[in-house]
């Protein structure tokens, strides 16, 4: 009989645990969805450009601790907007790439720009002292701006690194003419068979 209200004793005290961890596995499931939802919320990508549409100037801090916009390039004929960063493993197989975009193009009035639009609190490895080393580790010949409270790539519409938008400077502005990767081949520079820019 003492047993048996024991036993009955304990069974209930398990049934309370059990009730206790299940509430707060609801509210943790409920607040990460909740907080998921505004990230996304925060974080989506606008529409953006199509090719045809003028992109606006921004006025971005370079690496080299000075801001650059567009309008900074007087005799440019346009630019390779590259958005990229340090952290993505298809950056970084591409940057070699780009460095050979800027040093091709740059002399004939088409310089690369590279943004990072990466925020920085959830990705420590792009901020700015990152982006420093990574460009002199490279050679980057190229300015490598921070898109600082990322409010250039949602205009552009890029959703992956490296995004490549190339634009032609006109009377009316910078119109975007390509949109897009850089090539066929992210894995092997040397496999690629079709270049986009």
């Amino acid at each position: 009989m003492n047993f048996s209200k024991k036993n009955h004793e304990l069974q209930r005290t398990n049934k309370i645990i059990v009730s206790k961890i299940l509430k707060y596995v609801t509210i943790v499931a409920v607040v990460f969805l909740l907080s998921a939802f505004a990230v996304n919320k925060v974080v989506s990508v606008e529409k953006g450009y199509d090719i045809g549409d003028i992109a606006t100037d921004f006025k971005l801090m370079n690496i080299d601790g000075k801001k650059v916009s567009l309008s900074d390039y007087k005799d440019s004929k346009g630019f390779i907007i590259t958005f990229t960063c340090n952290t993505c493993p298809y950056a970084v197989l591409y940057e070699d790439r780009i460095e050979a975009l800027n040093k091709k193009y740059a002399s004939k009035g088409y310089p690369v720009i590279a943004i990072m639009p990466n925020n920085t609190d959830i990705m420590p490895g792009d901020n700015m002292e990152a982006m420093k080393t990574r460009a002199k580790e490279k050679g980057f010949t190229f300015p490598y701006l921070m898109d600082e409270g990322q409010k250039i790539y949602p205009q552009y519409g890029a959703t992956k690194t490296p995004h490549i938008y190339v634009l032609q400077k006109t009377n009316k502005g910078n119109v975007v003419k390509y949109i897009g990767a850089v090539d066929n081949n992210y894995k092997d520079a040397s496999a690629v068979t079709e270049r986009y820019v």
